[in-house]
């Protein structure tokens, strides 16, 4: 098989590959919601096909923060994008864990467990957007 040299066939091939993957999104939500209206939120969630949409969704992401870090337009320090972005999600897991102590039913464990989860839940995007910014930031003083 031949690599494609030809931006204007890549461009075309990324689009096709594009609206294959939107297609494919549409047919499982599809499949989720009937399942959702015949057997409930639980048959939903317990179906492989929720798996996959949810593991697409998050390398669907994942890919997308590398454009969007190549995006940005200004110079950034990655460091104060970092501690700034701790800070509230600190703040955020804080307070959500609290909510949850201040339920009925719940205990001091699953607030902190709740609360833990969400802080690393959003540690993870955090962290990674920090070290595309630091390489992008490293690639931009190797060219000067």
């Amino acid at each position: 098989m031949k690599k494609i040299n030809d931006e204007r066939l890549i461009m075309k091939n990324l689009q096709n590959i594009r609206i294959a993957y939107i297609i494919q999104t549409i047919g499982i939500l599809g499949i989720l919601g009937y399942v959702l209206v015949t057997k409930g939120m639980d048959g939903m969630t317990d179906n492989p096909v929720w798996y996959v949409f949810i593991v697409t969704a998050i390398v669907s992401a994942y890919l997308s923060m590398n454009v969007n870090v190549d995006h940005e337009n200004r110079k950034k320090d990655p460091k104060k994008g970092l501690y700034l972005s701790i800070l509230i999600i600190t703040v955020l897991s804080f307070f959500i864990g609290q909510l949850v102590i201040n339920t009925d039913g719940y205990k001091l464990m699953n607030g902190v467990l709740i609360g833990g989860i969400i802080f690393i839940c959003c540690l993870t995007p955090v962290l990674y957007t920090y070290y595309l910014r630091n390489k992008r930031e490293r690639d931009i003083d190797e060219e000067e």
